[in-house]
This record gives structure tokens, sequence and C-alpha cells, in this order.
């Protein structure tokens, strides 16, 4: 069964793309069927495929597509239904008040808030949350998941966790660390380092 899992957060900057990205590209490396949707008018991240198609040809690929938040929802729908995928993996650029981003967590499986220690992306996380709750309560299966990202590598698990114990949110038990490597992605080639940060969403899925 296709399960999609959808990268928001009430502000840009918090790594939802980054994130997207590299979660498809190391799911794609697996072995799994994956669909990428941006909802970001600008479609960066097609622009990106078809500049490294253009440079490295014959290279396995998975679908990257461009949507709207407002439209989004439905069209996950029609595509879920065909089976076509074993994930589809949702870049949304719209904030958790829009109507579109409540439609999509309602076909979502999990929604995961990437987020930092600052106290600016810590409060952005605790009210993302709390708006993507009355989501939850309609669609009771969603899983909501904390992402701890851009880690500095000398924190400790443990630190992250007590820092991110008051969101009511299931927060995964992974980081993603503050290296080049994670934000200079590629829509090709999967970051070897991402693959423990997959294992663990999918084990919450």
């Amino acid at each position: 069964m296709t399960k999609i899992i959808s990268f928001i957060s009430r502000k840009g900057g918090t790594g939802k793309t980054t994130n997207a990205i590299n979660l498809a590209t190391s799911l794609h490396a697996a072995g799994n069927k994956v669909m990428l949707v941006e909802t970001d008018t600008n479609y960066t991240l097609n622009t990106l495929r078809k500049m490294e198609v253009a440079r490295e040809s014959g290279v396995s690929i998975f679908d990257i597509v461009g949507s709207q938040d407002n439209n989004v929802a439905d069209e996950l729908q029609a595509v879920k239904t065909n089976q076509r995928y074993d994930y589809i993996i949702v870049d949304s650029a719209g904030k958790t008040t829009d109507e579109g981003i409540k439609k999509l967590c309602l076909v979502s499986n999990a929604v995961i808030v990437p987020t930092s220690l600052t106290q600016n992306d810590l409060l952005v996380t605790y009210q993302t949350v709390t708006d993507l709750m009355p989501a939850k309560n309609i669609n009771t299966d969603l899983k909501i998941l904390v992402l701890p990202n851009r880690i500095h590598s000398f924190t400790r698990l443990k630190t992250v966790q007590e820092t991110l114990s008051k969101v009511n949110a299931r927060v995964l038990e992974v980081m993603v660390p503050q290296k080049n490597a994670y934000v200079n992605f590629s829509t090709l080639h999967a970051e070897k380092e991402y693959m423990p940060v997959m294992k663990e969403i999918l084990k919450n899925l």
C-alpha cells in the first residue's frame, strides 16, 4: 500500500526540502518505487533534476512532479488509488493554517516536522504541531513526527530529546547533523549517511 509522507512546517527554512529529497533518494536507493511532489511553485527540485540528468545520463531516477498546496491532496488521493508507488514524499510550501495543508494531512500517513534547536525554530515547531492536531483528530492514523535537523555533531541525542520533550508529537530518535553533504543534495544519488534517518522514519510509520 502506498504511504504518503509529508514535510510540513509553519515557516520556510526549517529543512523541509533538504530532508524530503534526502528521504526520497534514500528510499529509491533501497529499491522502493518513489514519487516526490513539491508544492513550491518555483519547482526547484524539478529544475535541479533536469540539470543533473543533462550532466549525467543513464542513472536510475524516480519521479519528481510539481503541484500546489490547494490541489495536492486531491491529486495524491488519485495517485494513491493506482498503487503505482511504495512511497510518495511531499515537500509542502504552505503554512499550516492554509486549507490545502489541512487537507494534505488528511491523506498523509505521516507528517514530518523538521526543526533545529534554535529558539525560533522550537517556537515554530510547537505551533506547527498544535496546528496539526485537529487533522490528527480526524485522521486518527496520522503520525506526527518531529525530526531533529541541523544538529551540531557534538550534541548528544539525549540532549536533543530533552530539549524537544514538551512537543506534543513523536520525536524521532535520530539526528540530521549540520553537514554540507545534506545541504548540497542531489536528486539522483542518495547520501549514505542519511540511511539511518530513513530507517527511523519508516520504523515510526
